[in-house]
């Protein structure tokens, strides 16, 4: 029941299980209760199917001071669409849909439909050991979908549960640990890819009903994937259905357009200093968490929430109360936020995209940080590709681009991501960013990967990059699976495969990715040959130290002194120049054994052969730890 604890966390903006207590549900009796915030109406009805859409049929009432208006039908049905007839002051009337509704109609349709989110869930085994694979120190690689466009048999997008179905497999059979998703909350323009949200509470039509989605969710739980959820509470959309001016004022957004309008997406900015607005988002978050089981929230769009002046010029934006361009609001906010989601599932994470140095991001707001537990790194993905782009003739003069990211590497908890925002707007596809012929194009990219999978940082590859995708992505089509045919695209694939089975088998890849402990230098700083070397290091004691050499140009360098932690043999465990990737098969016939020859501050030291555009790792023989999902990939 709505009590007066509510009400007070309601205005608070604490309120984290709105979704109890507002939209339409049903008890048990059959009877649905329909209760909408609209503190500004004059008077509010429910219409719908079952009354014939007539405002005088159902009208609401206001029980208290919260601004809720309620009303109880009998006779309304699961299934049945509805509306909120609001009339606010000066004549203002509009029919409105339901923010706290549990399903929508299908786009372009604009009702919310009156349903259930009974699930018999399955997938008991994974959530209780979920928080051990969302844990900082497991391994984590992300395969970023967008649902509509990943398959479409037949020309059309599958629904969640042949998806799931699929995507499963796949996942599964390349190793990635999560997916995530394009936002899937309901959006009534499917070319906004889901980032301008009117429905907070409902998944999207197109695909099926919200039992459908549950299902998506637990299959992947079944196959061992976690599901990461993109969620937007950066602004939305001025759709007359939705938010926006909702009960004839800004209830949702701020009135000054220099505060409440986005100029760069033409969509409103939600008032963050309002407690119920808040209450509203961080019930949302909560909610995917809860009734879907969703493992992790990437939140979109952070930075254009902390900084009042951004995608503003001067005179367009109002500074805060210190005088500075810090949102002082949306910074409460997303501590507010995060606090609630980890005590409430402290074996989820919360990911910031957050594009500036903003500090302490991912660290615990009791430090004064944010409260995210991770956070996308854009200057990583900026400098890389920036360098992957350089005729290789010319990298010897921006090799700084790459080791530079070792400098702030672990000021935050970072992912390192390759998303769709890369191979979108004229950016192209990551194979065709990368210079040369088209063996040199595979090569670099075969190169690329293997640098992001064992560089510090959890991993995130947007959908067609494992193959090497030409076209840039369109979400009104599918990816081109023909490619997998063909040898370049079928080794890049597997090629991601191993990688993936690396990271998982490997402790130095993944338990200290956000700790100087688990990396050295051995070679930063070579720009006449173009090459970089260090160490991975594990937490796990008596678990195997990798070397990882990486050379950026086509030519091969042999001899290469490099020092290693231990004598005796050293092992290739991967070369992505081997053969079944496509390359071109140098290497080190697998083995190399180590000499009592000091370097890089180590007493001990091989002499290695780099294939050409090629990353290598390897270990120590003597630790006898197998990695038998890794097959043999030695040039």
């Amino acid at each position: 029941m709505w009590g007066e604890q509510d009400r007070y966390l309601f205005r608070e903006g604490t309120h984290a299980r709105l979704y109890e207590h507002l939209g339409a549900r049903l008890d048990d009796q059959g009877v649905v209760h329909f209760a909408v915030w609209a503190p500004n109406a004059q008077r509010v009805s429910v219409i719908g199917d079952w009354n014939g859409w007539n405002p005088q049929a159902d009208p609401m009432a206001r029980g208290d001071d919260s601004g809720v208006w309620r009303a109880s039908v009998g006779i309304a049905q699961p299934g049945q669409r509805y509306k909120y007839r609001v009339e606010g002051a000066n004549g203002y009337v509009i029919d409105k849909a339901d923010p706290m509704a549990l399903q929508s109609e299908l786009p372009p349709d604009t009702s919310s439909r009156i349903t259930r989110l009974d699930y018999d869930w399955q997938d008991q085994g994974w959530m209780r050991e979920r928080g051990r694979r969302n844990a900082l120190d497991a391994p984590m690689s992300v395969y970023e979908v967008h649902a509509g466009s990943w398959r479409r048999p037949d020309g059309v997008p599958m629904g969640w549960r042949e998806l799931a179905r699929d995507l499963a497999d796949y996942v599964r059979r390349l190793g990635f640990t999560h997916v995530e998703l394009m936002p899937v909350t309901e959006h009534p323009f499917y070319g906004s890819w889901g980032y301008q949200t009117t429905g907070y509470f409902a998944p999207t039509a197109r695909y099926g009903s919200p039992q459908d989605f549950m299902y998506f969710v637990e299959h992947l739980h079944q196959a061992g994937i976690g599901v990461i959820l993109d969620w937007v509470p950066s602004h939305f959309p001025t759709d007359a259905h939705g938010l926006q001016f909702f009960d004839g004022t800004h209830l949702y957004e701020h009135a000054d357009p220099r505060q409440g309008f986005h100029p760069e997406w033409n969509s409103s900015i939600f008032n963050y200093g309002r407690g119920e607005v808040a209450s509203f988002l961080i019930s949302s978050a909560l909610f995917w968490l809860d009734r879907y089981h969703i493992d992790a929230l990437r939140v979109d769009a952070v930075a254009s929430m902390l900084y009042l002046d951004y995608a503003r010029r001067d005179g367009e934006w109002i500074p805060n109360v210190h005088g500075g361009h810090e949102n002082l609001e949306a910074i409460a906010f997303l501590r507010r936020l995060n606090e609630a989601v980890y005590r409430e599932f402290p074996d989820t994470q919360t990911i910031a995209e957050e594009s500036t140095a903003w500090p302490m991001v991912s660290r615990p707001t009791a430090m004064g940080g944010l409260g995210f537990g991770m956070k996308w790194n854009m200057g990583w993905m900026h400098d890389t590709l920036s360098f992957m782009q350089e005729d290789p003739v010319h990298r010897r003069y921006h090799l700084g681009k790459l080791s530079f990211s070792l400098v702030y590497a672990f000021s935050e908890n970072f992912v390192l991501p390759l998303s769709h925002d890369e191979v979108v707007y004229g950016k192209g596809s990551l194979i065709n960013k990368m210079s040369g012929d088209e063996w040199q194009q595979f090569a670099n990219l075969r190169t690329l990967l293997g640098w992001m999978w064992t560089h510090p940082g959890k991993k995130l590859l947007f959908m067609g990059g494992e193959f090497g995708q030409r076209r840039e992505w369109t979400h009104e089509g599918e990816l081109d699976w023909g490619l997998t045919q063909h040898a370049p695209h079928a080794g890049l694939q597997r090629l991601v495969a191993d990688l993936n089975a690396l990271l998982r088998s490997e402790p130095a890849l993944h338990e200290l990715d956000f700790s100087w402990e688990g990396f050295q230098w051995l070679e930063a700083q070579d720009a006449e040959r173009t090459l970089l070397a260090f160490l991975r290091r594990p937490a796990t004691k008596g678990a195997p130290p990798l070397l990882v050499a990486c050379n950026f140009t086509p030519v091969p360098r042999e001899n290469v002194l490099l020092g290693v932690p231990a004598r005796g043999v050293w092992r290739e465990l991967l070369n992505t120049d081997a053969e079944v990737y496509g390359g071109s098969g140098w290497g080190n016939l697998g083995r190399l054994e180590s000499a009592p020859l000091p370097a890089h501050g180590l007493l001990h030291s091989i002499r290695v052969t780099l294939p050409p555009l090629a990353v290598l790792v390897l270990r120590h023989e003597s630790y006898g730890h197998q990695t038998q999902t890794v097959p043999d990939t030695r040039g």
